[in-house]
Order: structure tokens, then C-alpha cells, then sequence
């Protein structure tokens, strides 16, 4: 008979909330125990799916500490797990797509019932403003004072 067990890691949130996120499994074999972890990532967005990916450990990772205004913590570097664009990037996103997003963000801040979630949802907003003030020429969290990166390019820069 399989003995197997849930393997668990405590994840401390910005707002100081502790979360049990699942990577894995734990099978008995012989006197010891076979580790199974799930698919994993660090520093980016995570994956969503199957019984080892998690325990809906949010749906962006955070970005490095930044500095400036607004709220605290870090910003998420990806987009929300719905939408067409679930988990691409913010950075280099198409306005529409930072724009879809960013209304979806001001709904749930609008909604009280959902309070719960208006730190990342003002942390989201932040970032999107961000990306949408780089994208039209005027910084808002660039990186190492360079010059900044143009958007990938998109079907209108296609040759055909």
C-alpha cells in the first residue's frame, strides 16, 4: 500500500499573512521517504495546474524591491492568471492588454467585498502604470538608470 503525504512550505506574504503552498509529495519507501516535488520557479511567475503546483499560491511572483512611492513590498512582474495574457509578463505587454488588466484591477479595488485582495490588486495597478509610463517614453521603474529596452515587436512590425 502507497503512503503518501502532502509536502508542504510555509510562504510569508507582504502583508505578513503566513500560507501553506503545496510542492509536493512524500511517498514511504522502505524506511525512508521519496521526495516528489512539483514543477517550480523562482523570481517569476508560477504555474498553475495539477495536484503538485500549488495550493493557488497567488498568480504572479514579486519583483525585486523598488523605490519610490505607493504601496509596499514588491511589485509583481506578471499578469493575473486570467484574461488571454494569464501570467505574460507586464513588461513589454500591449497597452490593451495593460489596460484590460488595469480595469480589472480598479473593479476589485471598487468592490468591498473583495478587500481582501486590494493590497495586490493596488501592488498590480502600480506596476501596470508603470509599464504603461516606460512604454510611452516616461520611466517609471527602469532599471540601473540605462536606457530602456523598446516593446518586443508586434504584428504591425511584421513584414507580410
Amino acid at each position: 500500500m502507497s503512503d503518501e503525504h502532502a509536502v508542504f512550505v510555509a510562504v510569508t506574504r507582504p502583508d505578513g499573512n503566513v500560507e501553506q503552498v503545496q510542492v509536493g509529495t512524500a511517498t514511504r519507501q522502505g524506511d525512508g521517504f521519496v521526495l516528489r516535488l512539483g514543477e517550480m520557479t523562482i523570481g517569476g511567475s508560477p504555474v498553475r495546474g495539477g495536484a503538485s503546483a500549488g495550493s493557488g499560491a497567488g498568480s504572479y511572483a514579486p519583483a525585486p524591491a523598488r523605490s519610490g512611492g505607493g504601496s509596499s513590498g514588491p511589485l509583481p512582474t506578471a499578469l493575473p492568471n486570467y484574461g488571454r495574457s494569464k501570467g505574460a509578463p507586464i513588461r513589454g505587454a500591449s497597452q490593451g492588454d495593460l489596460e484590460f488588466y488595469a480595469n480589472g484591477a480598479r473593479r476589485s479595488l471598487a468592490d468591498p467585498s473583495k478587500a481582501r485582495f486590494h493590497d495586490k490588486e493596488r501592488a498590480l495597478l502600480e506596476a501596470i502604470d508603470q509599464e504603461l509610463q516606460r512604454q510611452r517614453g516616461g520611466g517609471g521603474g527602469g532599471e540601473g538608470g540605462g536606457p530602456e529596452e523598446p516593446p518586443p515587436p508586434g504584428d504591425e512590425d511584421a513584414p507580410f
